[in-house]
């Protein structure tokens, strides 16, 4: 093998590991982005529940029940994003 093409493929295999751990630090930073914006989104959510029911509190149970669907549907998404975040 040439001379020079060996070290490129040395230099080029030793600089993976710091890769690997600039990759797990920005997938940790990930999942941090995901709970800040989980938390925001049903921190809205809720709200905006508790204004509508303040303004029609005969609509509370409709209300109520959209809201917890909501809620669910964020806390999924933001589950499955910080998962992906993990796994890489």
């Amino acid at each position: 093998m040439d001379p020079i093409a060996a070290t490129a493929v040395t230099t080029a295999v030793s600089g993976l590991p710091e890769l690997v751990t600039v990759g797990k630090g920005l997938a940790a930073l990930g999942a941090g982005f995901v709970t800040i914006g989980a938390g925001i989104g049903i921190g809205l959510l809720g709200g905006g529940a508790m204004e509508g029911i303040a303004r029609q509190p005969e609509a509370s149970g409709k209300i109520t029940a959209n809201m917890l669907i909501a809620a669910a549907l964020i806390e999924g998404v933001a589950f499955f994003c910080a998962v992906i975040c993990l796994l890489v």
